[in-house]
């Protein structure tokens, strides 16, 4: 079709110039001596101490000698140097969490990319799994998916292809140290036809399909972040079979709230059906996150003060609330995380970090929680 061809051309113009606008921008991260120092656990002294013996390479410098900056890379280096990897023992369980709800719109694939930056900056080894055709968190690494991506590069061989035993061939490195992606596109849509029909015909395990991929990998993560469609089919399904926590995002209106409701009637009659047919699913935890919240509204702060009261200690207490500089950031293919500075002004950057930190701090102990060899340090803590 001309129009379809005319649209591709079009996301082909967008894709350069977001590659060109990206040239001439910084897209790792940067991080002062002092956030530094905040994220490795160990005081910035402690780092210029390590620099000037020798056991960190020195960082480069401007003209005014003041210090560029630390790269994420560094952090991890850092972390080796003084000991603080925040890894998972290999006896421990790889946290597999699914950030799921099966209605579009709700911030989905905003949290979850953002949950998996923010892990990896903290020290974590983290894979993002992007199980969804509409492929928003794909896009958000760079990527105009149904022209960069084929479909090989994908989930979809592996869900399709009975012989293949790992998902080694699907994994991309990206600008974050210490994250890697499994990318998606349209043409993951295609497999859920393909899986739902296999499985009429009885092929009922092909539900842990994604559950062996992702089994096949663990061993180098500590966590691994999924991404589903927004709606109940056979990837749904296998994220609900892989998954060993759940993340719900939930918008305080009217419309999300019922979806929500209906989400859950339908997630527990799911998972009941699943173990009468011998897939038990098992949950570490399950929090709901207020997204993409406007408090100015009256309504909103209703419906929040109403979801406190029904999920009680599985809603998380930050709220995620709706700001600019997560709209801007994702017109650059970009997040939060990724901006040198504000988009809007510093206050407002500043208060979307806070809540960005909030949410997923409070996720990262729900994950460490998970782990035995974290149970003493959390005590310490004061967070178990």
């Amino acid at each position: 079709m001309a129009l379809a061809e005319r649209s591709s051309a079009i996301l082909e113009k967008l894709r350069d110039s977001a590659q060109t606008r990206r040239a001439d921008e910084r897209r790792e991260p940067l991080f002062t001596i002092g956030k530094a120092a905040d994220l490795v656990g160990r005081t910035s002294a402690a780092i210029r101490e390590a620099e000037k013996d020798g056991r960190l390479p020195a960082v480069d410098r401007t003209e005014s000698n003041r210090r560029v900056g630390y790269t994420l890379g560094q952090l991890n280096d850092m972390r080796g140097v003084f000991q603080t990897r925040p890894w998972r023992q290999p006896d421990d369980p790889c946290a597999i969490v699914a950030v799921q709800n099966f209605k579009g719109g709700v911030g989905k694939s905003t949290l979850s990319v953002h949950l998996a930056q923010y892990l990896a900056m903290r020290g974590y080894r983290v894979l993002l799994v992007d199980c969804d055709s509409q492929a928003s968190a794909t896009t958000l690494f760079g990527y105009v998916p149904d022209l960069d991506l084929d479909e090989a590069e994908t989930l979809y061989p592996f869900l399709r292809e009975d012989e293949r035993t790992s998902l080694d061939y699907a994994i991309r490195k990206t600008h974050f140290d210490g994250l890697d992606l499994i990318p998606a596109n349209l043409r993951l849509f295609q497999s859920e036809y393909e899986l739902a029909a296999r499985m009429a015909r009885g092929q009922g395990a092909l539900l842990d399909r994604l559950q062996q991929g992702i089994a096949s990998v663990a061993e180098r993560y500590d966590i691994v972040v999924i991404d589903p469609p927004p709606a109940l089919g056979a990837i749904s399904l296998s994220v609900l079979r892989a998954a060993n926590a759940l993340v719900v995002p939930v918008p305080p209106t009217v419309m999300d709230f019922a979806s929500t409701a209906a989400f859950l009637a339908m997630l527990d009659e799911t998972m009941q059906v699943l173990a009468q047919h011998g897939m038990e699913t098992e949950l570490a935890f399950l929090r709901f996150v207020a997204s993409k919240v406007d408090e100015n509204k009256s309504m909103q702060k209703e419906l929040m003060r109403l979801m406190g009261q029904l999920y009680g200690q599985s809603l998380v207490r930050t709220p995620l609330k709706d700001s600019a500089e997560i709209d801007n950031a994702s017109a650059r293919l970009m997040t939060v995380y990724e901006l040198d500075g504000p988009t809007t002004s510093r206050s407002v950057r500043d208060r979307c970090l806070a809540y960005l930190d909030g949410v997923n701090g409070e996720i990262e102990i729900d994950i460490r929680s998970m782990w035995p060899s974290h149970e003493a340090r959390l005590r310490r803590q004061g967070l178990a």
